[in-house]
């Protein structure tokens, strides 16, 4: 027996009693018809018929508005929630909104909830117990072979079996009732809503209305049945019982009440009244709008070379238009060398290209910033602008949310083009996003939404809360980090406020052809 084979068998047996049935026969379901009666359907379908051919927008910036947004419309939903996330947390955010959730269900609300594989394993008993509910069904996409999989069978797993286990699905989406939906950058879970104690992401989602709704749900839809999705029922072995539902119905419960006596908390108490939702009158953005998605087969090694099932071709459809300027957000920015010459090109052609993505310091991904520090000199010789989140510990962020952490690290995905289009979703400026990991987003052609982003960007990049990477000269210059620290002028001529241990990791990994995998 070869080592290869011992491996997987080693793996498998340490989950033997859960492993996974290919051959389990799922049942196919579609997207419920949009709710049209309910006080929601109504105030939407009349808002919409006032902009023939466009949908509507709220920008979510603030994190407290993010996720209260997501609970609003979980408890107003009155037929169905749709929900697909890469992340899922079982932490006190992502319980809430499972108890949100789990309260629909339990009012005949139809819950479907497909997520990612990959991270998975800490929530499975709390995903099991919710699929046990006859109104909720739980879907793992490109699971692993067992169901709550060890360290070792994980790793050995993903060893044997990379081509598949490599490839995920980053896609978010979260549709309610046909009417509304929040497609953006937020996976769930303390982090994405500025809640956690360690480092916080500064994202953005957008909420829609009109006919990307629609879009929004049929790209759900394909995803949910396609060949890549199992039911967790799929996997051999006990599932959850009604008294495993009942004892987490009681336990969602109880953690919501301790969640609500928090400080956090009770800031979304304060600002809720001004915070957007999908069913509150208000200005809304309008325009055109196209969802992009990421075809399910792009994880198949066999066709990921296939630009017909890629969202990339359609961004740079909108970028390739671009006159003036060019504004990227992108929390892991490696443009390669075919990606650096284009953004260079457009900078020669007088449009002004900037980008801002993580620093060393404000990431944990040594090897993602490797990947970037490779084309930072180029990009900078060829007239693009690059700016650096700073980690910003224990400050308060103005662009996301009240309160404090020990740390912001960026996590919105944006492009804005010459202010007048928006892209906005999960997609990254890097080779994962490109040919590995399903993504999605939603291109508006608006130029007041153009705007709100790049507030967003311009706050961002401020030298309180960015550096600005420049050169002491247009050519064979040094590199250096421009910030403001106590109202003064600093620079740095090395990526600041990491250590040097980190700076040798990233040194090192800039060697090594990892940039694939990236």
């Amino acid at each position: 027996m070869g080592a290869a084979a011992i491996l997987m068998m080693i793996g498998l047996l340490l989950g033997a009693c859960s492993t996974l049935r290919a051959d389990y026969v799922k049942q196919p379901s579609k997207a419920l018809p949009p709710a049209t009666a309910t006080p929601s359907g109504r105030y939407i379908r009349a808002a919409v018929k006032q902009h023939i051919d466009e949908s509507g927008f709220r920008l979510l910036t603030l994190s407290n508005n993010a996720l209260m947004s997501r609970v609003v419309l979980a408890d107003h939903a009155q037929h169905s929630i749709d929900l697909q996330y890469y992340i899922f947390n079982n932490d006190a955010t992502g319980r809430l909104v499972a108890q949100r959730l789990l309260a629909a269900a339990d009012r005949g609300v139809r819950v479907r909830l497909l997520l990612d594989d990959i991270s998975a394993t800490s929530a499975i008993d709390m995903l099991d117990a919710l699929d046990a509910h006859p109104n909720i069904e739980v879907r793992l996409f490109n699971p692993f072979h067992t169901r709550k999989p060890s360290f070792l069978s994980k790793t050995t797993q993903f060893l044997l079996d990379a081509h598949r286990l490599n490839r995920r699905m980053h896609n978010k989406s979260y549709i309610v009732d046909g009417n509304v939906a929040i497609v953006g950058g937020r996976n769930i879970g303390d982090a994405y809503f500025d809640a956690g104690s360690d480092t916080n992401f500064r994202d953005l989602d957008l909420i829609a209305i009109g006919p990307v709704v629609k879009d929004a749900s049929h790209a759900f839809d394909e995803y949910w049945n396609c060949d890549a999705a199992y039911p967790v029922e799929a996997f051999r072995g006990k599932h959850a019982s009604h008294y495993d539902l009942v004892q987490l119905r009681v336990d969602l419960h109880r953690d919501a009440r301790a969640f609500a006596q928090t400080d956090y908390a009770q800031a979304i108490l304060d600002k809720l009244p001004n915070g957007p939702s999908g069913d509150r009158p208000g200005a809304w953005f309008w325009g055109p709008a196209v969802l992009v998605a990421d075809q399910p087969e792009k994880i198949d090694a066999n066709e990921a070379g296939t630009r017909a099932l890629r969202i990339g071709p359609q961004i740079k459809a909108m970028t390739d238009q671009a006159q003036q300027d060019v504004l990227v957000i992108s929390p892991y920015f490696i443009p390669g060398d075919n990606g650096t010459r284009y953004l260079t090109g457009l900078a020669t052609r007088g449009v002004a290209v900037e980008v801002l993505t993580n620093s060393l310091a404000s990431t944990d991904e040594a090897a993602v910033h490797a990947g970037y520090s490779r084309y930072r000199r180029a990009l900078l010789e060829g007239g693009v602008q690059l700016y650096e989140l700073r980690p910003a510990s224990g400050v308060e962020q103005p662009a996301t949310a009240k309160g404090t952490s020990s740390g912001v690290s960026l996590h919105a995905k944006a492009i804005v083009v010459d202010g007048q289009q928006v892209f906005i979703g999960s997609m990254n400026m890097d080779p994962r996003s490109k040919l590995l990991n399903t993504e999605m987003g939603i291109i508006v052609d608006c130029p007041a939404l153009a705007l709100a982003v790049t507030n967003f960007f311009d706050t961002a990049i401020q030298p309180t809360s960015a550096y600005h990477v420049t050169l002491t000269a247009p050519h064979g210059g040094r590199m250096q980090w421009q910030a403001s620290k106590n109202g003064k002028l600093v620079i740095y001529h090395r990526d600041p406020e990491a250590s040097t241990k980190r700076r040798l990791e990233v040194d090192l990994l800039r060697f090594m052809p990892i940039e694939g995998m990236l």
